[in-house]
């Protein structure tokens, strides 16, 4: 979860934007990025890919 969690932070900086802004644009709490980008979170896959997809980002599962 920490890679994860570490790729979801590096697009967001990427893209200028705060977590605030993130957890507004995929309506999930400010709690939930912050968890993620720490890699402390368990989202659920519904959550990631709200996150994801504002980051312009896909999950790949193997």
């Amino acid at each position: 979860m920490k890679e994860i969690g570490q790729k979801i932070r590096d697009r967001r900086v990427e893209l200028g934007i705060n977590q605030q802004t993130l957890a507004d644009l995929a309506e999930v709490g400010i709690n939930t990025v912050v968890a993620i980008e720490r890699g402390t979170g368990n989202p659920s896959i519904n959550t990631l890919q709200k996150i994801v997809s504002v980051l312009g980002m896909e999950i790949n599962v193997v």
